[in-house]
């Protein structure tokens, strides 16, 4: 099977007795629990023919407008020809490199990121990924300031390393490994006077993201970011922007912050630099005061082995480039209009399912009245073939994070895919709702253990009856 795995192309059909080796042979060596939490939301499919805002499910053939596009890291499309052009082309001359050495490609890639930077931000620091820049921008606010606090958000969402995962402003994600880094404290997102009332002078840094995305899609106002730009000019705080989701045209602008014309000291991108070809991140900082004297009297604050990459950063420079010639944050700001008017719309017409909808360019999101209803969409989506995740933060809200490449047509089918998702829906609720008023039957409901053992019974049940039926269909 191995052999076959390793030979097979990633345009290939693929039988249902294929795959479920492959499932098999995932749970057994790398996490069976992973394989039930993707099954039960219909998010276990295998990736093939991966080009566009699509990909195809390898046995039914069917193409899936892929919503998710793994947190905003295909802000450019899957598979984008140009990209991986880029990446064989760097591949005739280099390897990776070292990531402290002198290096041409790293010079390219950071004169164009500069240039395309928010205001201020005029020196960089390569990482290995998203939780990495954090890290580093956390060192460095810790190093040039002499100060241990950190002041984040409540659901905030950095990273899963050290500094990174101290940062994250929810439980979900923490209690593992806990005790964590000391010194970091959480203060509700958009709250302007808690964040006012917390900073005071030991405060190293504050760190948010301009739209928090893991939890549930919320916007930071205009007088929110620029009222932290002022506690933190007052107090002598470095100000960390995590533009990891947001950066690189998804919400309507190259960066979030420039919708408020609010710049960092710091900032910090990653995930759609890489393409989705080749793995780059980077922390963008100001080139004055202490964060540069800190810097430059402390080389090796912070290393990574991949950050920086020669590969890594000929692939983000042609990234980068494709951005700006197509003018990318254009067409999020036109398809992310398009699909919140449609789903507004939706929301009129569906109170009882719909709580909320939100968000700014192509990073949006619907909020459902009851946890449970996430897990419901997720699967009554892919059903439509749209493939579309709940939000780890918060399972009632279903995140549309299309490749900002998406054209109308693809948006039209975006639209009648919830649509139709929405009127299967409306078929199970008459069950589910008035269960959901028994007491203790809610919470149940809204338990992430307990929807994964109940949508993964459920799909047991369909896969059977497919089986039965092509069974029949073959006699």
């Amino acid at each position: 099977m191995s052999s076959q795995c390793g030979s097979r192309s990633l345009s290939a059909a693929m039988s249902r007795d294929e795959v479920r080796e492959i499932v098999t042979l995932f749970e057994r060596h790398i996490n069976r629990g992973q394989v039930r939490y993707l099954r039960a939301g219909h998010l276990d499919v295998m990736e093939s023919q991966r080009h566009g805002v699509h990909f195809t499910d390898p046995i039914s053939g069917r193409r899936l407008i892929d919503c998710f596009s793994s947190a905003g890291s295909f802000n450019v499309s899957r598979h984008n020809p140009l990209v991986v052009k880029a990446l064989e082309e760097a591949l005739e001359t280099y390897d990776m490199g070292a990531f402290d050495r002198l290096s041409e490609a790293k010079i390219l890639l950071a004169e164009k990121l500069l240039a395309m930077a928010p205001q201020g931000l005029r020196r960089i620091r390569f990482a290995a990924g998203g939780g990495d820049a954090v890290d580093c921008a956390i060192k460095m606010a810790r190093g040039a300031t002499g100060r241990s606090k950190i002041l984040a958000t409540v659901k905030a969402y950095h990273g899963h390393t050290g500094f990174a995962l101290s940062a994250n402003g929810k439980q979900h994600y923490r209690h593992y490994c806990e005790p964590l880094m000391p010194g970091f404290e959480f203060v509700p997102f958009n709250d302007l006077a808690a964040m006012s009332e917390r900073a005071d002078a030991g405060t190293a840094a504050i760190i948010i993201e301009p739209v928090q995305g893991e939890a549930g899609i919320f916007v930071g106002s205009d007088e929110y970011l620029k009222g932290l730009r002022r506690i933190c000019d007052e107090r002598g705080i470095v100000l960390i922007f995590d533009e990891i989701q947001t950066g690189f045209g998804r919400t309507g602008r190259l960066f979030a912050c420039q919708h408020s014309g609010v710049s960092p000291d710091i900032m910090t991108v990653a995930k759609s630099m890489g393409g989705g070809i080749f793995p780059n991140a980077a922390v963008l900082f100001r080139d004055s005061g202490i964060l540069t004297d800190f810097v430059e009297n402390n080389p090796d604050f912070h290393v990574s082995f991949d950050g920086g990459s020669d590969l890594g950063c000929r692939v983000s420079l042609k990234v980068l480039e494709y951005i700006e010639s197509m003018r990318l944050w254009e067409n999020a700001e036109k398809m992310g209009s398009r699909l919140r008017g449609a789903l507004n719309e939706l929301r009129e017409a569906n109170p009882k399912i719909i709580k909320e909808v939100r968000g700014i360019g192509l990073m949006v999101g619907i909020e459902y009245i009851h946890e449970f209803m996430g897990p419901m969409m997720s699967d009554a989506l892919a059903r439509h073939g749209v493939f579309a995740a709940y939000s780890g933060n918060a399972p009632q809200v279903m995140r549309f994070m299309a490749p900002i490449t998406i054209s109308d047509s693809e948006m039209d089918a975006l639209i009648d895919a919830v649509r139709g998702a929405i009127k299967d829906m409306k078929t199970l609720l008459p069950l589910a709702l008035p269960a959901a008023k028994i007491p203790g039957v809610l919470k149940l409901l809204n338990n992430e253990r307990f929807q994964t053992s109940l949508f993964g019974a459920l799909r047991k049940i369909e896969d059977g009856a497919k089986a039965v039926g092509g069974m029949l269909g073959r006699k």
